[in-house]
C-alpha cells in the first residue's frame, strides 16, 4: 500500500460513523489491558520492590507520579496534533477528540502535582517550590482549565474549536517546558528524568520494570478514556443537531 493510500485510509476515521464503529470494537481491549497493566504495575511497584537507600519508601510514589506527569504532557501534545488537524482539514472528530482529552489531561496533571507535593515534602522539606519544572507544570494546568472553560463559554462549536485550537498552540510551549525544564535550567530542586537513555540517570532495574508496566497502564487508560469521551462528544453533537432541526421545523 502506498503512502497516499495509507493516508487516505487514516483520514477515513474522520468519518464519525466509522470512528464510532471502530472504537466500540477496540474499547473492551483497551479497558481490559489498562486494568491489568495498572493492577500488575502498582501491586508490583508498591508491594514487591525494596525501599530506596536514600528516599526510603517515598520512592514508590514514582509509580503514580511519573506516568501521570508523562500523560499530562503527552495529552496536551495529542490535543495539539488533533487541533492542527482541525485547523487544516476541518475534521470535526479531531476537534472533538481534543476536547475529550482535556479533562483527562486535567486529572493527570492534578495527580502529578499532588503526588509531586507528597514526594517533595519529605525530600525537600516543603510541599511546593517555584522550581522551573513545577512552575511550568502549574501553568500547563491553568492552560488546561482555560481550554475547557473556553469550550464551554462559546456556543458555536466551530468557533469554539477554532479558538481552543489556537489556545492549544500557545499552551504547547509550556507542555514542552514542563517536559524539558530540567534540561533548560540547571537550577531547581526537581531531579532529572527517571527514564533516560543515559543509564547513569535511569532508575535501577528493580524500579524500572514495574514503572514501565505502570506507564503502559496509564497510556492504555488514556486511550480508552479519549476514545470513550470522543464517542460521547460525537453523540452529544448529533443530539444537539437533531434538536436544532426540530426547533426549526416547528
Amino acid at each position: 500500500m502506498s503512502i497516499a493510500a495509507k493516508a487516505n485510509a487514516l483520514w477515513a476515521y474522520a468519518n464519525p460513523k466509522k470512528f464510532l464503529a471502530t472504537t466500540e470494537r477496540v474499547l473492551p481491549f483497551f479497558w481490559a489491558s489498562a486494568a491489568i497493566s495498572l493492577v500488575v504495575g502498582l501491586v508490583w511497584g508498591f508491594f514487591f520492590t525494596p525501599d530506596d537507600y536514600k528516599q526510603g519508601s517515598t520512592v514508590k510514589i514514582i509509580y503514580l507520579h511519573v506516568p501521570a506527569a508523562l500523560m499530562a504532557i503527552n495529552a496536551w501534545l495529542m490535543m495539539l496534533v488533533t487541533s492542527l488537524v482541525w485547523l487544516v482539514r476541518r475534521h470535526h472528530v479531531s476537534a472533538l477528540a481534543a476536547r475529550a482529552a482535556a479533562p483527562v489531561g486535567i486529572v493527570m496533571t492534578l495527580i502529578a502535582l499532588a503526588t509531586g507535593a507528597i514526594w517533595g515534602q519529605p525530600m525537600w522539606g516543603t510541599w511546593w517550590a517555584w522550581d522551573p519544572r513545577l512552575t511550568s507544570f502549574l501553568i500547563l494546568f491553568l492552560f488546561y482549565l482555560g481550554y475547557v472553560a473556553l469550550w464551554e463559554a462559546i456556543e458555536n462549536p466551530d468557533t469554539a474549536a477554532d479558538l481552543t485550537s489556537v489556545l492549544c498552540l500557545v499552551g504547547s510551549v509550556f507542555a514542552l517546558l514542563s517536559r524539558y525544564a530540567v534540561n533548560f535550567w540547571n537550577q531547581g530542586l526537581h531531579q532529572g528524568a527517571s527514564l533516560s537513555l543515559d543509564k547513569e540517570e535511569n532508575v535501577a532495574d528493580v524500579f524500572f520494570f514495574p514503572l514501565l508496566v505502570c506507564i503502559a497502564g496509564f497510556v492504555l487508560l488514556f486511550i480508552a478514556l479519549v476514545f470513550y469521551r470522543t464517542g460521547t462528544e460525537i453523540r452529544a453533537r448529533r443530539i444537539k443537531a437533531l434538536l436544532a432541526r426540530e426547533r426549526v421545523g416547528s
